[in-house]
């Protein structure tokens, strides 16, 4: 099975999942959006109110900023994919709960596991946390760790982890908008030191 069939299956899948509570209290899931051959992946928290109305991640405000930050370093949603840990948005838009992540993170998996990214971003401390830990890092407060670079091996190879914080951190912590400037010029120094 190529790649296009497995995330088509994997995405069905994830519109339809019903594993916990968030499932009944959706409008759309939002298993992702991008390229499936992206050497870059963006993991997000969980989707918020205009992403449980598209059905597509990173699409409020906070994607508004994320687009920004990519085109500053040359590249668009299309080259990249771009995901959350939790598909289906948390009443208020409050934090996923551990049982949440659980039930969701095997989609997660396996998205890594057919994109096959060489270079994986989680976005805010939720997403950071299970990628570093899945992977086998501790995980340190986000402040201690942004822009900072973990090499992680699996069965299809070596790949690298650079946690980030969320893009909403600028809209109600404008100074950190620099340091996700920062942290996204690191970024495209990794991208084009890969072969």
């Amino acid at each position: 099975m190529g790649k296009e069939e497995a995330m088509r299956k994997l995405e069905e899948r994830i519109r339809n999942c019903q594993k916990c509570p968030l499932g009944k209290l959706r409008t759309h899931a939002v298993p992702g959006s991008g390229s499936y051959d992206a050497k870059v992946m963006f993991v997000g928290e969980a989707p918020g109110y205009w992403e449980d109305q598209k059905g597509l991640p990173f699409v409020g405000r906070a994607g508004k900023i994320l687009d920004e930050l990519l085109a500053e370093i040359g590249l668009s949603r299309e080259e990249v994919y771009i995901t959350n840990i939790v598909k289906c948005r948390p009443p208020e838009n409050r934090d996923p709960t551990e049982e949440e992540i659980k039930a969701c993170s095997p989609y997660l998996d396996r998205q890594i596991d057919i994109i096959r990214p060489k270079v994986i971003v989680p976005l805010g401390r939720h997403s950071m946390r299970y990628i570093l830990e899945k992977f086998g890092f501790e995980a340190e407060p986000i402040s201690k760790i942004h822009g900072k670079t973990f090499e992680a091996h699996t069965l299809f190879g070596r790949f690298v982890i650079m946690p980030m914080y969320h893009p909403a951190v600028a809209l109600y912590r404008p100074p950190l908008k620099e340091e996700l400037r920062k942290d996204f010029r690191r970024l495209k120094e990794l991208i084009e030191g890969q072969p």
